[in-house]
């Protein structure tokens, strides 16, 4: 998910937060939506899964030092996108809901709160002892803060020197080649040819932040889930986790709609390699993942929630065409994503062909 959303996401917008679904080309995915996977994944009930606690386990400050890493890394390959001007319905804990948010400034006005309000967006971040505030505009850039990272070598380099170069840096971390070996269905020996690799599946997954009074999985799985939900984190047939984190902001508005995706192509590559389907074509992993593709509601305390509680929940599979590049410096060429709601059409949940998302 890191390469896709590095390699395909050129917006700020849908590329920083899960209140964008970008719903034009079906891309659910963004740096908020994997910063949550993390949260989850690592916290599972604990400290990490509770944000107003989560600063308390150490291993938060290294993930977000990765996160704030992951950020310059899209920056210097995207230097001319960044935050718009935008109407903030939600608020947060010192922002009134339904301003205008922008690099600088916010400006609230709400019945509400019957109040209006200009202030710094970043607080409660200072840069001078005088308590002036960090902006966006002024916390743009590391560099003004002193430090990189390995990848972005910003010093005597044009933008666009240094765009290639960040490029051919995250090729050689994250792009996958796609040389799983096949196996034969009757012997189970690899054969020479390689998995094409030139069509990736995703499942998008979009519901209401606070459908649950705490914060909560969404499991993937190919094939029946174990009987107890307990197990359901390290299941040998779970395909990936979607994390949603419980919001305790006060609102007079509903819980936002939140969107994410989740990769399903390493679980079928494997099988093709297993022989148990033939390639990674619509033809055939669309039968297969219509039978097989399920999932299941999981609290980050192992408790099991029926689907038809979660509001808002809609899930449906999208596919795409990818063409790679030749060269080290370039990404590869992206189809749009084609949803393919049949599969998930009559399950608890997904969404049906017709439907609107």
């Amino acid at each position: 998910m890191t390469y896709q959303l590095l390699t395909q996401q050129p917006n700020y917008g849908p590329f920083s937060n899960t209140a964008y679904s970008n719903g034009s080309n079906q891309t659910f995915n963004s740096l908020e939506n994997m910063h949550n996977g993390i949260h989850g994944f690592v916290g599972n009930g604990g400290h990490m899964s509770d944000i107003p606690y989560a600063a308390f386990d150490p291993i938060f400050w290294l993930h977000h030092a990765n996160v704030d890493r992951l950020f310059a890394i899209w920056q210097a390959i995207y230097p001319d996108s960044y935050t718009t001007s935008q109407s903030d319905s939600y608020g947060t804990f010192t922002n009134t809901p339904g301003g205008k948010e922008d690099v600088n400034t916010r400006m609230s006005t709400n019945a509400y709160y019957e109040t209006q309000l200009t202030h710094a967006a970043l607080t409660p971040f200072h840069s001078d002892n005088s308590g002036t505030l960090y902006t966006s505009a002024t916390a743009r850039s590391i560099r003004s803060f002193g430090y990189t990272y390995p990848e972005i070598q910003d010093w005597g380099v044009s933008a666009s020197q240094l765009s290639a170069n960040v490029r051919r840096a995250v090729n050689a971390l994250y792009n996958y080649d796609g040389s799983i070996s096949k196996r034969d269905g009757n012997s189970g020996n690899a054969v020479s040819a390689p998995i094409s690799m030139d069509y990736q599946w995703f499942a998008n997954v979009q519901v209401a932040r606070n459908a649950l009074p705490s914060g909560y999985f969404v499991h993937f799985f190919l094939g029946t889930p174990p009987a107890s939900a307990a197990t359901w984190s390290f299941a040998s047939n779970l395909v990936a986790s979607h994390t949603v984190l419980f919001s305790y902001i006060i609102s007079p508005n509903p819980s936002p709609t939140v969107f994410g995706q989740i990769p399903l192509t390493h679980a079928l590559a494997a099988l093709v390699s297993s022989g148990t389907i033939l390639d990674l074509t619509p033809a055939s992993v669309t039968p297969l993942l219509t039978s097989q593709l399920s999932w299941r509601i999981q609290t980050f305390d192992d408790n099991a929630v029926d689907a038809t509680a979660v509001s808002g929940l809609k899930i449906y599979v999208v596919g795409q065409e990818v063409q790679q590049s030749a060269s080290a410096s370039e990404f590869p060429s992206y189809g749009p994503l084609v949803p393919y709601k049949g599969v998930t059409s009559g399950k608890v949940g997904g969404s049906g062909d017709g439907e609107e998302v």
